[in-house]
Order: C-alpha cells, then structure tokens, then sequence
C-alpha cells in the first residue's frame, strides 16, 4: 500500500500546476499580436470590459502619459500612495524580466495564483470578442489588449484603492483608456513611435491629449515643446478639466547631487516640501518625483490639502525604478538605463554629466531597427569616450555592423568597437573601461531589452 504524499509533496505538486499553467498562459499571451503590432482601436477591450462588468470602474485610477518618464513617475506615485495607507495597484510597461511585474499588487508583482485567476476570470470573454471580430474580418485582441484587461480584473480582484496606470503607447486609444481617471499626468511629450502616433509634436500630443477627463485634474509635466503644451491646456479646456503645470504650480526649487540619489525640496500644489531625499539619478527623476507629488495631492486632496512631510520623506526614500539609470555592478561601475528614444537619450546624457565622476565612460549600446539611432549616437557621443555596439536577442535589434557603421560616423572609428553578441560587448566594455586602472564605467543602453538583458547576465532578475 502506497503511503499518501506529505504535505511537502503535496505542496511541491502544486507549485509545479502552478508553473506550468502560468507557462502555458503565457505562451498563449505572447503568442497574440505583439506591443509594436498595435489596432488603434478601444473597440475590442471595451466590449471585453463590458463583458466583464467594467471592473476598471470599481476603483479609481491615476492614468499616466507621455514619451518618457512614464514608468519612473508611475513607480514614485504608488509608493507615496501605498506610504499614505492605500492598497495599490500599478500597471506599467514594457517589463524587464517578467510579464507579471507589469501587474503589481502593493509595489509586488502579481502572483502566479493570483495572474492565473485574473486570467481565467478575462479570457472566456477575450475568445468571445476574438471571435467577433474575426467575423468582422477584424483581428484577435493584442498581447497588451489582453494583459490590460487581466490588470483590471486583478485590481478589482484584489480589492485595490487605487491603480496607477501608465498607458502602453499614446493615449486615445490606448487600451488602457477604457477608464474616467480623476487625476491624469502627462509627462514630457516629444517624437516617438512615428509610426503609430504621428510624425510631428503636435499629432503625438492630439493622441496623448486623449487621457485627460472631463471634471478631473491633469497635471501637466514641463513640455520640451511649446506646442504640446498649447494642445494639452486645449483639450483640457474643451473638457473641463482643471490643468496644473510644472514650473507654474508646482516644480523642483532645489537640487543637490547625494550618495546613492539626490537631495530635492518641491512646490506642490498645496505646500512646500523640503529636503527630500530622492535614490534615483539625474535632473530628470528630480522633475518626475515633483510631477509624482503634485499627482498626489490632486488625487488626495484636489491639490489643496498638504501631504505629511514625514510620510512624504519616507515614502520617496524608499523609490526605486529598475533599469532606469540603475547600477548594477560595482568595479567596474555598470549601469543600465532603458532609453530607447532622443528625449531619453538627453535625459540619459544630462544625468551622467550631473550625477557621475567617472575617468572614462564605454557605453554598450543596443538599438532596435525601428529607432532613431543616428540622433540617439549623436546625443550619446560626448558622454561616451568609446562605444561597443552590439544587439540584443531581439528580433528587431538593429544588426551589429549597420549600428557599428552609424556609430563610426559620430565617434569616429578609433572610438568605436563592433561586437557581435551582447555578453562578449560587455566583457569588451568592462576591459576597455578598466584599462590603465582608471575609475572607468560602463553604461548599458539603447533599449529596454537592453537594459533587462545586461541585468540578468550580472545576475539580477527582479524588477
């Protein structure tokens, strides 16, 4: 007679069910249409949605937009918020190592049982519409299509106070906009995804325009271009929404470089906030976490009523953002960063310059196809003292030669190194910025992709 299992097996049994159903849920996820394949269209995540009961609904949402500085602003906002008492959910993208850190429950990504039920919840009704909008000679819904509506249930699930939602790609349609946010936030708007969005300032900030809600509050982050600002005010005005601005209503009022961050104070909307220590890098978090605070207030308060200083300080103290200007190695220095466009490439650059004192600086750098590569090298070059190009393992890297040939004409050939694979650049970066016994650095970037490989082969996987 076979003795029954102890409960360790019986535990270890189902933790293996476990992964392997959420494998297979993922398998079949990423099988659909993928984030650079979009179907500009709300249609189908709506009717999934009203399938469901509209649990995007059951809470309220702060909905972020912009080119850059989304993820880090979303991460800094439901910090504060979960400082504040709040139980939170957070949906961001794209992610580093795992789909599930896209969905987060109190600063923690979703749990496998807690993805999976979400995901049994959504898909009997995302095969529904499928199949109508097949018959419509339409397509299936999108990966993101699909991961969106799993956050939403999960955050109705859980039950959350609130969910701070960073849009995948514009705003109007992105299908994250199937909510009546109180409080937007539009980052720094700038040219990004031609493709999708439009190829001038003014068609990328109509389409992100599309997140401000009628009654509610949009705070607006300063705007590199004038002409986004005038089309945000614009539609907030045609809606009735009431719209603050950095440098106007709110804004950083002093800065200091500090061990492992900077030291900041703010202008909220409702108060002073002095003395803040902030653990991420570079002039840019600094006007993140300001445009964070002033989401705060709005959202708590209406922007009239101050946050306790002591809970604020704690709160920031405790921000983190992977992969974004991240240091992930000591000796030598490597630090990874995920831009992937022009305006995150300054930003990338204006930090370096600000926040680091290395000797010598090799960046890796790793760029997909689709991107402005000439203008990111040109951007890069006077912080880089060589480059090492390479690719990720991405199907739309850019391949290692094509961005050695752009990269020789912006440094010159003396300054640039072609290597194939992206863990022999970094072995090539790390030699060439120890040479001498300099206190050399490496900066990994180009790429989100970039940025998550390099973590995972210095051994970091958690995000």
């Amino acid at each position: 007679m076979t003795p029954a299992p102890d409960a360790a097996q019986r535990e270890a049994a189902r933790n293996l069910e476990i992964r392997k159903r959420m494998r297979e849920a993922e398998e079949a996820i990423l099988a659909r249409a993928p984030e650079h394949q979009l179907q500009p269209s709300l249609d189908r995540i709506t009717a999934v949605m009203e399938l469901l009961g509209d649990p995007q609904r059951t809470f309220p949402v702060i909905h972020l937009t912009g080119t850059n500085g989304k993820t880090s602003t979303t991460r800094i906002i439901e910090r504060l918020l979960r400082e504040l008492g709040l139980k939170t959910g957070r949906f961001t993208s794209p992610h580093l190592h795992s789909m599930r850190e896209r969905i987060a429950l109190s600063g923690q990504p979703i749990g496998e049982e807690a993805f999976l039920a979400a995901y049994d919840e959504v898909m009997p009704f995302v095969e529904m519409v499928d199949a109508q909008s097949l018959a419509a000679n339409g397509p299936r819904m999108t990966y993101f299509e699909v991961l969106v509506a799993i956050g939403y249930a999960a955050f109705a699930d859980a039950p959350v106070d609130v969910a701070v939602v960073e849009v995948g790609m514009g705003g109007a349609w992105d299908a994250t906009n199937v909510v009546e946010a109180p409080v937007s936030v539009v980052l720094p708007i700038d040219i990004d995804h031609r493709h999708f969005l439009g190829d001038t300032v003014e068609e990328i900030a109509t389409e992100k325009s599309g997140i401000i809600t009628a009654d509610g509050i949009t705070v607006m982050a300063l705007q590199p271009h004038d002409e986004a600002a005038v089309i945000l005010r614009d539609k907030a005005d045609e809606v009735g929404a009431r719209l603050v601005a950095e440098g106007i209503d709110y804004g950083v009022t002093a800065r200091d470089v500090a061990v492992g961050g900077q030291q900041i104070s703010v202008k909220g909307l409702a108060a002073e906030y002095p003395d803040l220590f902030l653990p991420l890098h570079g002039p840019h978090q600094a006007q993140n976490a300001a445009t964070a605070i002033a989401a705060v207030e709005a959202f708590l308060g209406g922007g009239e009523q101050a946050l306790d200083l002591d809970v604020l300080r704690e709160g920031l103290a405790a921000v983190d953002s992977p992969g974004r200007l991240e240091i992930v190695r000591r000796s030598p220095t490597v630090i990874v960063d995920a831009a992937h466009n022009p305006h995150g490439a300054l930003a990338l650059r204006e930090a370096l310059q600000d926040s680091f004192n290395f000797a010598k600086i090799v960046g890796v750098v790793a760029i997909l196809a689709d991107k402005d590569a000439t203008e990111m090298l040109e951007i890069l070059e006077p912080a880089f003292d060589e480059v090492v190009v390479t690719r990720t393992t991405s199907a739309r890297a850019m391949p290692p030669a094509r961005l050695g040939e752009l990269a020789t004409e912006i440094f010159g050939e003396h300054r640039v190194h072609v290597v194939q694979d992206l863990p022999d650049a970094l072995d090539t970066a790390a030699g060439l910025a120890d040479d001498g016994g300099v206190a050399g650095g490496v900066v990994a970037t180009g790429s989100v992709t970039t940025a998550a490989e390099v973590r995972m082969l210095l051994g970091t996987t958690t995000a």
